[in-house]
């Protein structure tokens, strides 16, 4: 199966960190602020409040990468037979993704089309699994897979009227248990809303075998039956009619799930030649969890800096993007790396589920 294009899009509003910072809506204590700066993003673009409010801003973005992946590619609306659209916020929880993209890039209206829902940072290699499904059965046809990582709408909000943020050391010093979580909540607030922004990627699938080509996928899950509560988010009803309540967590596990996770994907995914693999990939695409994390999978696995290079780099320019992050650091390597014959490219994205997934990609040349 090949990556026919591949294409990425940001919104029009771009923030520094230090914009960020003077923006938030309380004082930040130093050691929170350095805490933020360790993140390792200098800047992202997100969507205003009110263009994720209004579905509009998510599926113009969304349209958009996918316009630009099918023109690239020469697939006009009437070529593309299937549509894959993975999501985690959307103000519009039904219809999903897809149904809002099916209009706008004027694709069949009987198209075959599926929408993913809370996949988060697995996404990709989820939908391009989706996709190969599809084409071992329909050999012809050309897939469009659209990967919205758009997430401000819940880190941004989540912050709007806090009055003070605590140091760590703080929060851990406080005796009553509901206060201290109410604080480390705010604390874990503070980190998403410098962390997360937005982007949204397109994909064009077909079944030729050259080019960029999907060799394997595996994926990992929940492993200990609660481990997805490491990461999550969540609606609660409130005890007063139509109101909800919304909670997002990311737990300090985290970067030890994501080693732990990404290690038993890529043993599964390269059987018995897993350091003579790994070694020998040309370039990794690891999604952008964070600074910290990505230095914990490279040194777990072996991976120079060299080769993650990409990783690091979108991260820095763009944030953690969630699902969009690996199409987004994929795009970044087919445009500055000169892919030669066989040359494998590992791609791992892990987070919320708690999940993993390993894809194996190669560069194929018809003799």
């Amino acid at each position: 199966m090949q990556i026919l294009q591949l294409t990425t899009t940001t919104p029009q509003n771009q923030y520094t960190t230090e914009q960020l910072l003077k923006r938030f809506p309380c004082p930040i204590p130093a050691e929170v602020k350095e805490n933020i700066l360790n993140l390792g993003v200098t800047k992202r673009h997100l969507l205003t409040t009110g263009e994720i409010r209004d579905e509009k801003g998510i599926v113009t973005l969304c349209a958009e990468a996918c316009r630009k992946a099918m023109k690239q590619a020469d697939v006009t609306s009437e070529d593309v037979k299937y549509l894959v659209a993975a999501y985690d916020v959307n103000p519009v929880l039904s219809p999903g993704l897809s149904q809002l993209l099916t209009p706008e890039l004027n694709l069949n209206r009987y198209v075959k089309h599926t929408n993913m829902q809370g996949v988060a940072s697995t996404a990709f290699p989820k939908a391009l699994e989706l996709a190969r499904d599809h084409l071992c059965a329909n050999r012809n046809d050309k897939v469009v897979v659209c990967i919205s990582g758009v997430t401000s709408y819940w880190f941004q909000a989540q912050v709007q009227g806090m009055k003070n943020l605590m140091e760590i050391k703080e929060v851990n010093a406080i005796g009553d248990i509901e206060k201290r979580q109410m604080e480390l909540k705010k604390w874990v607030a503070a980190m998403q809303y410098f962390l997360f922004a937005d982007g949204a990627a397109a994909a064009i699938v077909t079944n030729q075998d050259e080019g960029l080509t999907v060799t394997k996928t595996v994926e990992v899950t929940n492993i200990r039956q609660k481990d997805y509560l490491a990461g999550f988010t969540r609606f609660t009803a409130s005890d007063e009619p139509f109101k909800f309540d919304f909670h997002t967590h990311l737990d300090r596990e985290i970067p030890k799930l994501g080693v732990e996770y990404t290690h038993l994907a890529l043993k599964q995914l390269l059987g018995g030649k897993p350091q003579q693999v790994t070694r020998e990939a040309k370039k990794w695409a690891v999604h952008t969890g964070s600074s910290k994390i990505l230095s914990s999978l490279a040194e777990h696995n072996g991976i120079s800096l060299e080769k993650l290079e990409e990783s690091y780099a979108i991260l820095r320019e763009y944030g953690n993007l969630a699902g969009a992050s690996l199409p987004f650091i994929l795009k970044r390597i087919l445009s500055t790396t000169k892919l030669e014959r066989d040359d494998i490219i590992l791609m791992l994205g892990y987070g919320w589920g708690f999940s993993a997934a390993a894809t194996q990609l190669q560069y194929k040349q018809q003799l």
